[in-house]
């Protein structure tokens, strides 16, 4: 799914809806037309959505301590990833 997000020049980030971090915790990054969020009933990473704040970026588990935290990684990881896609 990687290859496929990077050829459409998309970048995709995946929350769990059990998760404790919301779609509403990443608004601001649908300013970039490049990024889309979509929450999935399960991502198949058991567990990990009941231990702390998650979400997969273009197919990367991106997570912290804290949805604060986990906010910022993602958000990191956005740039990083709009970089590449830029070059």
């Amino acid at each position: 799914m990687e290859h496929m997000a990077e050829g459409m020049g998309l970048i995709l980030i995946e929350l769990c809806a059990y998760n404790r971090l919301k779609e509403s915790d990443l608004a601001d990054l649908t300013a970039y037309p490049e990024v889309g969020i979509m929450s999935c009933e399960c991502l198949n990473v058991c567990g990990m959505c009941s231990m702390r704040p998650f979400a997969m970026v273009n197919g990367q588990r991106v997570f912290a301590e804290t949805p604060e935290a986990c906010t910022a990684k993602i958000k990191a990881k956005v740039i990083q990833e709009l970089k590449q896609l830029s070059e």
